[in-house]
C-alpha cells in the first residue's frame, strides 16, 4: 500500500520525523532552514497533508494549487499564519496543537520576568568580561518580586498557567480578558479593564492570539497608562506590541525594561532594543523544550491520521 504523501516545511525533532518516515512518503526532506518558494508551491501541490509553523505563510493561492490536500496541521497553537476562510472554501482542515505547550511557555515567561527583574543576562554577561571587580552594596540593583503586582493580558491556558505560580511569591494578580476565569481556590485573581490592569502592574505578562484587534495592542498610549518601574513581557505574538512605542518608552523611562520572545517583524528585531541593557530578548524560545516539541509533533501526527483516516480532527480550528 502507498503511504500518503506529507509535506514537513521543518525538520521536527528525531523521534518525530522516525515515525513520519515510517508511516508517510516525504515529499522533501526537512532542513532547519525555510524551504524556497519553488519547492514550497510544488510539495503543497503534491501532499495530502502538510505539518508547517508559524513562520510559514499559507495563503490562499498556495491552497488553490493544491489539490489534494486535505489537512494542514500547524506545529504551534497560533494560527494566524493561514487563510482558515481559504482552507475553509476547499474544504482542508486546519489543526493546531493547544495544552501541550502551556507549560513550557508559562515557565519560559517565568524565566524572562526573572531575568529582567534581577538582571540576570546583563551579569553573566559582566563576569565573562573579565572585569568584575568584586561585590559593592550598589552595583547591578533590580528589583524586587515578591509582593508586586502581576498582570496579565489575555487569561487563556498560558495565562492562567503563569498565573499560578504567583501565590507562591505573594502575588496579587490582576487580568484583563473577554471573559472572566475561575481561579484556583484559595487564590484570588481580579478581572478588570486593560488601562485598569496597566495602571496597576508592576509585572505585566501578554498572553493573547494576534488578530486585528490585538494587533498593537500594546503602544504608546498604552505604554504611558504603565508605572515607570513596570517590566513588559512578551511571549505571545510579536505584532501585539508596537515595538517602535516600545523602543521609545524604554528610552525615556516610561517603563523599566522588557523580556520578549517574539518580534514584531520577526526574525528582524529593532536594532535599539538589541542596544538595551534592560532588555532581555530570547529567541523564540516559548515551546523549545525536547518534550513539549516531541508532544507537538505527536499532536500534529494524531491529527493527520485522523482526518486521512475519515475521522474528525481533535484539534480542528475554524474562521469566524
Amino acid at each position: 500500500m502507498t503511504c500518503p504523501a506529507l509535506y514537513v516545511t521543518r525538520l521536527l525533532p528525531d523521534p518525530i520525523m522516525t515515525v513520519i518516515r515510517e508511516r508517510y512518503q516525504l515529499i522533501a526532506e526537512p532542513t532547519d532552514q525555510p524551504p524556497p518558494p519553488g519547492l514550497h508551491t510544488d510539495s503543497f501541490a503534491q501532499a495530502e497533508a502538510v505539518i508547517c509553523t508559524l513562520a510559514d505563510r499559507i495563503d490562499a493561492a498556495l491552497l488553490s494549487n493544491a489539490p489534494h490536500l486535505k489537512i494542514v496541521a500547524n506545529y504551534a497553537v497560533g494560527y494566524n499564519n493561514i487563510d482558515l476562510a481559504a482552507a475553509q472554501a476547499r474544504g482542508i482542515v486546519v489543526t493546531n496543537t493547544p495544552d501541550v505547550l502551556t507549560a513550557a511557555t508559562a515557565d519560559l515567561t517565568w524565566a524572562l520576568l526573572f531575568a529582567v527583574a534581577r538582571r540576570v543576562v546583563e551579569g553573566d554577561r559582566w563576569l565573562r568580561t573579565g572585569t568584575w571587580p568584586g561585590w559593592a552594596p550598589t552595583q547591578m540593583l533590580g528589583h524586587d518580586v515578591s509582593d508586586k503586582t502581576l498582570g496579565i493580558i489575555g487569561m487563556g491556558r498560558i495565562g492562567q498557567a503563569v498565573a499560578q505560580p504567583a501565590q507562591g511569591f505573594r502575588m496579587p494578580v490582576v487580568y484583563a480578558s473577554r471573559r472572566p476565569v475561575t481561579a484556583p481556590a484559595g487564590v484570588a485573581w481580579k478581572r478588570d479593564s486593560l488601562d485598569e490592569v496597566l495602571r496597576r502592574s508592576d509585572f505585566l505578562s501578554l498572553h493573547v492570539p494576534l488578530t486585528e484587534t490585538t494587533s498593537h495592542l500594546i503602544s504608546s498610549r498604552e505604554l504611558s497608562l504603565m508605572k515607570p518601574t513596570a517590566i513588559l513581557l512578551n511571549t505571545s505574538r510579536g505584532s501585539v506590541i508596537d515595538e517602535a512605542a516600545l523602543v521609545s518608552a524604554l528610552q525615556r523611562g516610561t517603563i523599566a525594561g522588557a523580556g520578549l520572545d517574539v518580534y514584531e517583524h520577526e526574525p528582524a528585531i529593532h536594532p535599539e532594543l538589541v542596544a538595551m541593557h534592560n532588555v532581555v530578548l530570547l529567541p523564540h524560545l516559548g515551546s523549545a523544550t525536547q518534550e513539549t516539541r516531541i508532544r507537538m509533533g505527536h499532536v500534529c501526527l494524531d491529527n493527520i491520521a485522523a482526518v486521512l483516516g475519515g475521522r474528525a480532527a481533535p484539534n480542528q480550528v475554524r474562521s469566524g
